[in-house]
């Protein structure tokens, strides 16, 4: 049994245990429910959790450790010859043996032990979903088996089900954390690797950013060109061009909803407006490069001026328009959080509903909002597609928004496309981006939670 077909059997078994165990506890009462310890659900539970939980763990640990060992198994029986290569050489070998097992190389064409290792690598997977099939049956039954005989209505079944929900959560929480450590340990030990070769100061203060320069030693200029404020100011420049569009539109939005539109209103356009949340970016890319971008150049001429068919200011303003329902649901929640006993306060000492706004529930609502507009920031800091398409790929250090820029994300996108040597500076630079691309949203995100926290004492 394939284990995506298992687990879902294991499932199965475990919904059964549930009614199998909340009718046990029933039977075990006498039919009186406050004899029990606790709710018959919590019984059910509890069976469930045991039927099913050391089986699914099982099956984990199985498929975590099954192809290394099995792996290990059949490179350790290959000739001496293939087992003597260096490693890279060797994993195209182990490579090559899972296309044959994939039926994706004819193995007419390749060495016979090679045909043999894939084959028996093939009967050793179906051995091994064979038995991981019977012992996590087996497991399963052996737990429903024995937390079946063991209800009672003296069984304390709520208190070992929430201490196994409790672990469960400090398990996911704790995961979050060590696959974040793990993504920025990544990053930075990649980004050390290309700081041992391009020195950080020109990193961080270079003014030309050129890394297809590096590609082969025997080209002219391979040095390469790696200044990162091109960069920068690309991605700043149609950030804030994107949140010249968004902050205005998004919060004066958000006012009309929570306090002035009625109830009909704001139930038929809240959900018009949160609509444009959910248009994929490339539609929004096809509409900056085909519509927005034309009618500025067709402007610009009109007005004498020279701009670029893909320019800074088509994508902020797309990217503005893309970033407005971020705004204004955050600001009209954070606004709708406000307790009514401070807009009575202000009615009841003469203030206008204007005056109310501005003077009473903007300021209280101002850690809500400052959260929201710092989340767009951080969407436009990290939107691609949208630039690609509009405003292009060549790293102008310029503050323009007529002219051609790219940002930081654009970049790590074109460094890694294709097959890249990843011990080149060319490649390396993409995870130097990448760390400097997320020190930036960290300290955006610092900022709001400092804002959050100083006006969230001032009015609470």
């Amino acid at each position: 049994m394939q284990p995506d077909l298992l687990i879902w059997v294991l499932l199965a078994l475990s919904a059964t245990a549930f009614y199998l165990g909340r009718n046990r506890a029933f039977q075990s009462s006498g039919g009186h429910i406050r004899h029990l310890h606790s709710i018959p659900a919590y019984y059910g539970y509890y069976v469930a959790l045991w039927c099913g939980l050391p089986a699914l763990l099982l099956v984990i640990l199985w498929l975590v450790l099954d192809d290394k060992l099995i792996l290990y198994w059949i490179v350790s029986q290959l000739p001496e010859d293939i087992r003597r290569l260096p490693p890279d050489q060797l994993s195209l070998v182990i490579n090559q043996i899972y296309n044959l097992m994939a039926g994706e190389v004819n193995p007419k064409n390749l060495d016979p032990a090679l045909s043999a290792a894939a084959e028996h690598y093939r009967q050793l997977k179906e051995i091994g979903y064979r038995a991981l099939t019977v012992l996590a049956l087996a497991t399963s039954t052996a737990g429903l088996t024995f937390s079946y005989r063991h209800i009672s209505p003296s069984l304390r079944a709520r208190n070992t089900v929430e201490k196994a929900i409790r672990y469960a959560l400090i398990l996911s929480s704790t995961l979050a954390i060590f696959v974040t450590i793990g993504i920025v340990l990544s990053v930075l030990f990649e980004t050390l690797r290309f700081f041992a070769r391009i020195p950080l100061t020109e990193f961080l203060f270079g003014l030309k950013w050129s890394p297809q320069m590096a590609i082969r030693a025997d080209q002219v200029g391979a040095s390469g060109a790696f200044g990162f404020i091109p960069l920068l100011t690309g991605t700043l420049l149609i950030s804030a061009i994107a949140m010249l569009v968004a902050t205005p539109i998004g919060l004066l939005a958000a006012i009309y909803l929570s306090e002035y539109a009625n109830s009909h209103t704001r139930s038929f356009v809240k959900p018009l407006l949160e609509i444009l949340a959910g248009i994929p970016t490339v539609v929004y890319g096809f509409f900056a490069a085909l519509v927005v971008a034309p009618m500025l150049r067709d402007a610009g001429v009109a007005l004498g001026l020279r701009v670029s068919g893909e320019s800074a200011l088509a994508a902020g303003l797309v990217m503005g328009v893309m970033i407005i329902p971020f705004v204004s649901s955050l600001t009209d929640d954070a606004l709708t959080a406000v307790p009514r006993a401070l807009r009575e306060g202000a009615y009841g000492l003469g203030a206008t509903q204007a005056e109310t706004i501005t003077g009473v529930i903007l300021p209280a609502a101002l850690p809500g909002i400052v959260s929201g507009l710092l989340l767009a920031v951080s969407r436009a800091i990290g939107e691609t597609m949208i630039v690609v398409m509009a405003a292009g790929m060549t790293a102008n250090l310029t503050l323009n928004p007529l002219e051609s820029v790219t940002t930081i994300t654009v970049q790590i996108v074109a460094l890694l496309v294709g097959d890249q040597e990843f011990d080149s500076p060319k490649t390396l630079a993409a995870f130097a981006l990448g760390l400097t691309l997320f020190l930036i949203t960290l300290a955006l995100n610092l900022i709001a939670l400092h804002v959050v926290r100083k006006y969230r004492e001032q009015y609470e």
